[in-house]
């Protein structure tokens, strides 16, 4: 199996948010412990990073934030055809629209976020934390 973690997940986990925080962290564990192919789209690393600095007020943590990171996720780089299927696509967020061209290109089953209305009738759906855990 193979998911695109979205920036929601991480900053749950990263950040300690509550009441999203134990859900967002088994299912990441999870997919961990079970050898699914983990990913994360490279533009969510800047957005990562500038919240995690933000949510800390440390920048050296939150560059030890994204070392973690790097060192669980592949990151899925982000391409011109993607931010032009982006472009064309009817989502109202560009930012989930590019999650998504990266997920499709990819070839992922799934990508894991909290944010799933936003993906309904997609060519890659999208699953909850809760429901990702269902599965494995």
């Amino acid at each position: 199996m193979r998911i695109l973690v979205d920036t929601n997940i991480v900053l749950d986990i990263l950040l300690k948010r509550e009441p999203f925080f134990e859900s967002s962290y088994e299912a990441l564990k999870q997919a961990l412990e079970n050898d699914v192919a983990c990913f994360i789209s490279a533009s969510a690393i800047t957005d990562i990073f500038y919240l995690l600095r933000k949510g800390l007020g440390d920048t050296c943590k939150a560059k030890e934030g994204i070392e973690r990171l790097l060192q669980l996720l592949s990151i899925a780089d982000v391409q011109l055809v993607d931010i032009q299927t982006a472009l064309s696509d009817a989502m109202p967020d560009f930012e989930d629209a590019v999650v998504h061209a990266v997920a499709y290109r990819y070839k992922v089953d799934y990508i894991l976020t909290r944010n799933t209305k936003d993906f309904i009738g997609k060519a890659v759906p999208a699953i909850s934390p809760q429901c990702f855990v269902k599965l494995q």
